[in-house]
């Protein structure tokens, strides 16, 4: 299926490993001009070396003069964006008796304010030019709760409000928002996930894993590609009457009716 991605701008946030990585890796197959940005020089290097013709940027993108700083050089390097692909940050996991209110700051830092401090300067861009659409790789932890993750779960609610949120703030002015909300997926996040999981429950990290998957529809994790295909598809004009929603990405882990 053609995309029409070509030539397209796209930034890539947390694209160093992971569901960003992959997504990255798929912007380049479709001909889009990828940067990608990480809080790590070191993995924005070994990225790289895999994305033939991509940009790296390293930024804190939580803190907002460093992400407009890092969304300023993105932009003089590729010219204005056309896709921005949030899929940085994650809250540490944290057994609910250990949570201080200085550990939900940190959590709303970690994964909302490293969202918002690159998607506001873009999308007021965007909707100045026209043009844009922005994805949001979320998690499912902001829809059901777990007692491990609740100040980042709580974070992830925050983001798929925002993401409705703007989307219909700047939809008249050619800028759609749309959120992905990955279940389990391989990648190392998940991994210290199950590890925090359980060793809260005293069993080893093969047996969480075991148990996790016997609770996936589909019977496996999803692999980072599953989700950085629905992101292209999502950024690409396929999907241009598709704005405002967070679409769910857990292998029917939770059947719900939306």
């Amino acid at each position: 299926m053609e995309l029409g991605l070509a030539g397209k701008a796209v930034l890539v946030t947390g694209g160093s490993k992971g569901i960003g990585l992959a997504c990255a890796k798929a912007f380049l197959n479709e001909g889009a001009r990828v940067a990608i940005c990480s809080r790590s020089q070191a993995n924005l290097d070994i990225a790289l070396a895999s994305l033939p013709g991509a940009l790296g940027f390293a930024a804190d993108l939580t803190a907002a003069e460093d992400a407009a700083a890092m969304l300023a050089q993105v932009e003089a390097a590729l010219g204005p964006l056309d896709v921005l692909v949030n899929s940085a940050g994650a809250a540490r996991r944290v057994a609910p008796e250990a949570l201080t209110p200085a550990l939900w700051r940190e959590a709303m830092d970690a994964k909302f304010f490293s969202y918002i401090n690159v998607i506001d300067p873009s999308v007021k861009g965007m909707a100045a030019r026209g043009a844009g659409v922005i994805v949001n790789i979320i998690g499912n932890g902001g829809k059901v709760a777990n007692p491990v993750h609740i100040s980042g779960g709580a974070a992830n609610a925050a983001l798929m409000l925002a993401t409705a949120g703007l989307a219909a703030a700047y939809g008249r002015q050619g800028v759609r928002v749309v959120g992905l909300n990955p279940g389990l997926t391989a990648t190392g996040r998940v991994t210290g996930f199950l590890a925090a999981n359980a060793a809260r429950e005293g069993i080893t990290t093969e047996a969480a894993l075991e148990r996790a998957v016997a609770h996936i529809g589909l019977g496996r994790m999803a692999a980072p590609e599953d989700i950085a295909n629905m992101a292209v598809f999502l950024a690409s004009g396929r999907a241009g009457y598709v704005s405002g929603v967070t679409i769910s990405m857990d292998g029917v882990q939770t059947p719900t009716v939306i």
